[in-house]
C-alpha cells in the first residue's frame, strides 16, 4: 500500500479511526491478492473487486466465500468492507480529487482553469458536508442512524455519500454542494436501484443540495421513495477580547 494514502483519507475528511480500519482493509485485501497498485497496471484491478462481491441471494443460497480472502464472521458483510476499500484505493490510486495535474501538462485557458478551481471548491465542500452530517444525521431526520463505517459504500454506479437506516428503510443520502440538477437524480436513483439489489429491506432516498432545478423537482415529484432537502449555512460571529 503506498505510503500517501494515509495523507488522502485525511484530505478526504475521514474520522481517524475510519482512516485506521480502511488502512487495515486495504492491507488485508494485498495480502491475499498482492499489490493493488499492480493489478491497476495489469487491468486485473476489477477481478478483484468482482471476487469481493457476494449478495443477498448468495447469502440466502449459502454460498461459500468467494474471495481469496480468509476471515471469521458474516460473509456479505465482511466481503462488502473488503469491496468498499479497495474501490475507494482505487479511487486513490486513479487520482480522483488527489493528483494535481503537472505544471508542464497544464495547456489550457484561464477560463479552463477557473473552471477547475470552481470544481475543486466545490467538491472540497460536499466532503466538508458529509463530514458534518455524518456527526449530526439527526439534523437530517431524527430515525436516520449511519450504517456504512464511516465512508462511502460501493455499489456498481459509484460510491452513495452517506448510508443510513431507519425502523423500516435503507436509505441513501446524496450530497451536492450548490443547486441539484436532473443529473443528481439519475445518480441516486443509480444508487438506490443498486442497493435494492444487494438488500432485503426498502431503499429510499434523500438528495440534500442547496436548492434544486424545475427538472429535478418536477423528476423527484414522481418518485415517491426520495426527498428532496435543501440545506442552508449559518454565519454566526463574536467579539474577539
Amino acid at each position: 500500500m503506498r505510503q500517501d494514502y494515509v495523507g488522502w483519507l485525511a484530505e478526504q475528511k475521514y474520522a481517524e479511526n475510519t482512516q485506521s480500519v480502511q488502512i487495515y482493509r486495504v492491507k488485508k485485501v494485498e495480502e491475499y491478492y498482492g499489490d493493488l497498485e499492480e493489478h491497476l497496471r495489469n487491468n486485473t484491478y476489477e477481478e478483484v473487486i468482482n471476487s469481493l462481491k457476494y449478495s443477498t441471494q448468495d447469502e440466502r443460497s449459502d454460498k461459500a466465500n468467494p474471495s481469496k480472502i480468509r476471515f471469521d464472521g458474516n460473509i456479505r458483510n465482511n466481503l462488502q468492507s473488503y469491496k468498499n476499500a479497495a474501490v475507494r484505493y482505487r479511487k486513490f490510486l486513479t487520482g480522483t480529487n488527489f493528483r494535481a495535474t503537472p505544471v508542464e501538462e497544464i495547456e489550457s485557458t484561464s477560463d479552463d482553469f477557473s473552471d477547475n478551481e470552481n470544481t475543486n471548491q466545490k467538491l472540497s465542500l460536499e466532503r466538508d458536508m458529509q463530514a458534518a452530517l455524518r456527526h449530526n444525521i439527526e439534523k437530517l431526520d431524527p430515525d436516520l442512524k449511519v450504517i456504512d463505517d464511516g465512508a462511502e459504500r460501493s455499489v456498481d454506479s459509484g460510491l452513495i455519500d452517506i448510508t443510513c437506516e431507519d425502523i423500516d428503510s435503507i436509505v441513501v443520502v446524496e450530497l451536492k454542494a450548490g443547486k441539484a440538477d436532473s443529473r443528481a437524480i439519475g445518480q441516486i436513483l443509480g444508487y438506490m436501484g443498486d442497493l435494492q439489489e444487494e438488500e432485503d429491506k426498502p431503499v429510499r432516498g434523500v438528495l440534500v443540495a442547496h436548492d434544486f432545478d424545475k427538472r429535478t423537482k418536477a423528476a423527484a415529484r414522481i418518485v415517491p421513495s426520495l426527498e428532496l432537502k435543501k440545506y442552508s449555512i449559518e454565519f454566526k460571529f463574536t467579539t474577539v477580547d
